[in-house]
């Protein structure tokens, strides 16, 4: 495993997002400073904290009107991208400063204002740039992508934050639309030149790199996301237009995140606890009673929002796999606890019974194939069993006697999560069920003789993860037959 790798596995996504916000206007103040760019260092503070400030308090004030638990991060990543976009103003400047406070406020209200299901529909900052060109006729510069001194950190950055959450497939399908839409509305066939120019002088990674893949305003599916993506990429482009009417990135990607919500609309759900069980050594289930049914397919996985005081640098939002089957009436979440824990396992292991959290962003493609014919092996290790547990209990409740068998690794036998599920799959259905404390090739082959006839599906802790493709690899299966369980962090 690299060190990038690393890195990342150690980082909510939403702090490494803030992080690299952070390091971005860093730069900008240095360049700024030593005049590699032509900006006032001063105005772009005085912006920043006029911005931030305006988040905090409008935040802090629609937060408690409608009673939710809001994250931290999100205040200021949404503050700190309006601030890469919007020209800075001097502190003299009333009527420039008064548009600062007017977007920063509209990005803000838009998460509760424009919301439904308490999911907001827009991406913020887009929304308040957007308005406040409506409102008060000026538009947002994009001064981020101006020179091209900043140009590696918003690419380091950005790419930083695609790798984190495996969302490579909506930005190279963005990148790919717009650049040959670029390249068929050059004018006087000067291709390279538009393309250049759209690449190293417009918002092009700014926009697909940091915004475009914010995760409450991206579809679940692959299919989706790649139409969501491309759909973005043709309206960014400067060219495209309807009539008198020329597209900006933020009206691009606002047009982008009302089709997602057209095609995928899921909202935020507020899930009561019933009742908290013991799985095995250290691992514990939350069963919980959510207030309005939540569609997913088994294997994918959420984004839980629970509200604590004194959070520690991950922050109040955790992604974890849904343990529970379509077909069940309550939501089930397996955990298991380390020491020492995060503020977050601390506060969920602290939930009494009628005691809320909520979930919203459905997603995943670690999901059982639409083809009920082909043979299929799981691997699991540890409390990656949770997507295992919602299939098989799915598969029982379905009757659907696939050709399924499940390896479980652990290291001790009170370590098993999920038994009495999987000995019922074995009863019911037929599903071969084998527990052991280690996995090797010799093992697979010698537990699933038709493997290379199988597709396998792979989940537990990263390390695990991708050791067991390497291993596969070199068995001959092909890397088409090879699906991993992904969610942007760990708890």
């Amino acid at each position: 495993m690299t060190f990038i790798d690393n890195f990342l596995n150690k980082i909510t996504m939403y702090r490494l997002v803030l992080y690299c916000l952070i390091v971005i206007v860093g730069a900008a103040v240095l360049f700024e400073f030593v005049g590699i760019l032509s900006n006032n260092p001063v105005e772009l503070i005085f912006s920043v904290l006029v911005i931030l400030g305006t988040c905090w308090l409008v935040n802090t004030v629609f937060a408690w009107i409608f009673s939710v638990d809001t994250s931290v991060e999100s205040i200021y990543i949404t503050g700190l991208i309006l601030a890469l976009i919007v020209t800075p103003v001097a502190a003299t400047d009333y009527a420039g400063t008064g548009f600062l406070v007017f977007v920063s406020a509209v990005a803000m209200a838009s998460k509760y204002i424009f919301a439904i299901g308490r999911k907001h529909i827009f991406n913020p900052a887009a929304l308040g740039v957007a308005l406040g060109a409506l409102a008060l006729g000026q538009s947002a510069t994009w001064w981020v992508s101006e020179s091209l001194a900043l140009l590696p950190f918003v690419l380091v950055g950005g790419l930083l934050i695609v790798r984190k959450i495996r969302r490579f497939d909506v930005v190279a399908t963005f990148a790919a639309v717009a650049i040959i839409t670029v390249a068929a509305s050059a004018s006087h066939g000067d291709y390279a030149t538009s393309i250049v120019l759209t690449l190293l002088h417009s918002s092009f990674f700014f926009l697909s790199l940091v915004m475009l893949t914010e995760p409450l305003t991206m579809p679940s599916s692959r299919a989706l996301r790649i139409a969501y993506g491309a759909l973005v990429g043709f309206l960014f482009v400067p060219n495209i237009h309807l009539g008198s009417f020329y597209f900006t990135p933020e009206l691009a990607l606002l047009i982008g995140n009302a089709f997602v919500y057209a095609v995928s609309p899921n909202g935020r759900t507020i899930l009561t606890l019933i009742r908290k069980n013991k799985l095995a050594d250290a691992t514990y289930e939350f069963v919980f009673k959510p207030d309005r049914p939540i569609i997913f397919r088994p294997g994918q996985y959420l984004e839980w929002t629970l509200g604590h005081r004194f959070n520690d640098d991950r922050g109040n939002r955790r992604f974890f796999t849904i343990a529970s089957s379509p077909t069940e009436k309550t939501v089930r979440l397996g955990v298991k606890f380390y020491s020492p824990e995060s503020s977050f396992k601390r506060a969920l292991w602290n939930m009494k019974t009628n005691d809320t959290m909520s979930a919203s962003n459905v997603a995943g493609d670690f999901v059982l194939p639409r083809d009920p014919k082909k043979r299929l092996v799981f691997i699991a290790g540890g409390i990656g069993v949770t997507p295992f547990r919602s299939m098989m209990q799915y598969l029982i409740d379905t009757k659907d006697a696939r050709a399924v068998t499940l390896l479980y690794s652990n290291k001790t036998a009170i370590d098993i999560a999920y038994k009495d599920v999987f000995d019922r799959a074995s009863r019911e259905i037929g599903t071969k069920i084998v527990y052991t404390t280690m996995i090797d090739a010799e093992f697979i082959t010698r537990e699933v003789t038709d493997y290379k006839e199988r597709t396998f599906y792979v989940s537990g802790p990263h390390g695990m993860v991708t050791a067991f493709e390497k291993t596969l690899a070199d068995m001959g299966v092909s890397g088409f037959c090879i699906k991993t369980d992904y969610f942007p962090g760990y708890a």
